[in-house]
Formats: C-alpha cells, structure tokens, sequence
C-alpha cells in the first residue's frame, strides 16, 4: 500500500467513526428528550393540574346539586360544556354545531360563510322556531339563539335570550317572573376584567337552580 493509499485509508475510518459519533449523540439526544418532553412533562404536568386544579382537570362536572364532583357518575353535566334542554321547564341552550349537536367528542363550529344560503335558511327557520315557542316577533329573537358558537359547545347564552325565555319557563314552572328573574341575575357574569368577551348566563347553573326550587306546575 503506498503512503497516499494509506493516507486516504485513514482518512475514511476518522471519517466513518465521526459520523458513528454524531449518530450515536444524535441518538441520545432523541432518546432523552422524548424522555423529557414525552414522559417526564406530559405526566408532571397531569400531577400538578391534579393537585392544583383537580375539580377543573377532571372537566369540571357538576352534580344535580350544584356542587362540584369528579365522580362521572354523579355528574349531571359540565360547567364547561352546552348541553340540550327540552321542555318548556328549562332555559335552552344556544344551537349546536358539535357532531350531531353537543357532541363533546366533536366540538366545531358550522364553518359556514355569512352568505352560505345554508346558513341563512336554518338561521330563519330557528328564528320562526323561537319566535313561536316564546310567543314574540321574530325580529326580537336575539342571535345566539339562531347561530352555533365557534366551538358548537358554549355554556352560555347572552341575558337577552335568558330574558326572552323567562315569561315561558316562569309559567311552566308556576313561579313569578321575577322570581326567575332573580335566578337569572345570580346565575349571570359581566365581561371579563371589563373588557373581555360579553355579558352572559350560565345555562347548566340556572336550569339546576330552577330545579331546586322545587316548583312546577301544580307543584
């Protein structure tokens, strides 16, 4: 072998062993940070939200008192989820776009356009809808009571449409309006610091107290 055979011998073996080093590093690398950000953090995260926030990580569920719960089962809905109301007894939620509506699993808005006629023909047929079951003009029907929010699972409605469905749930739960009225207003928040997002009402919270008021017809 000549001494430029050598040479160039040698040179591919330093060659090959770097490149086996940098593997072997980059490997470890990989190797430990998806230790770190795979495993270590995701369950540090789990355990400090648990200590923490443990009612608001478990999904923040709410039995039929009112009282906050982590049991699934004695939950009666989600402070933090829509769910539909039938019956002239309960305040309704705004529509849903979520799967088939207030589907958890699929949480989404309508993705329609503001002259999808689509969205336009189910806007006016929801408007009728509430017009006639509260027994006003369709022009008094306010917006989130005929559009879907962007996640389709909104717990809130705006105090309009709590106040246009009092006269209804009062007389369906043999209560004086004001008295529902009351309930509202306790079950009702401001904007956020002042500024943020709009007035609104809690849905789950209200119906639940209504409940526990105990009266309904001929009740």
């Amino acid at each position: 072998m000549t001494q430029s055979q050598a040479v160039t011998a040698t040179a591919r073996r330093a060659t090959g062993a770097s490149l086996t080093r940098h593997a072997l590093t980059g490997l470890r690398v990989l190797l430990a940070f998806t230790l770190l950000v795979g495993v270590a953090y995701p369950l540090a995260m789990t355990g400090a939200s648990q200590l923490l926030f443990g009612w608001r990580a478990d999904g923040s569920l709410v039995r039929a008192d009112g009282s906050p719960t982590r049991d699934r089962s004695e939950a009666v809905g989600s402070a933090l989820l829509s769910q539909s109301f039938e019956g002239p007894e309960w305040f309704r939620s705004r529509p849903s776009a979520a799967g088939d509506g207030f589907d958890p699993l699929s949480s989404g808005g309508t993705n329609l356009g503001p002259e999808s006629p689509e969205l336009v023909g189910s806007v006016r047929e929801l408007r009728a809808e509430v017009a006639a079951t509260e027994g006003v003009d369709v022009f008094d029907v306010p917006a989130d009571a005929v559009t879907s929010s962007a996640s389709g699972l909104d717990p809130h409605i705006s105090p309009a449409y709590a106040e246009l469905q009092v006269p209804r749930v009062a007389r369906a739960r043999g209560l004086p309006e004001e008295v529902v009225r009351e309930l509202v207003a306790d079950h009702s928040a401001g904007r956020s610091l002042g500024v943020l997002g709009d007035p609104r009402v809690d849905v789950l919270g209200l119906n639940i107290a209504l409940d526990r008021s105990g009266r309904t017809i001929g009740g």
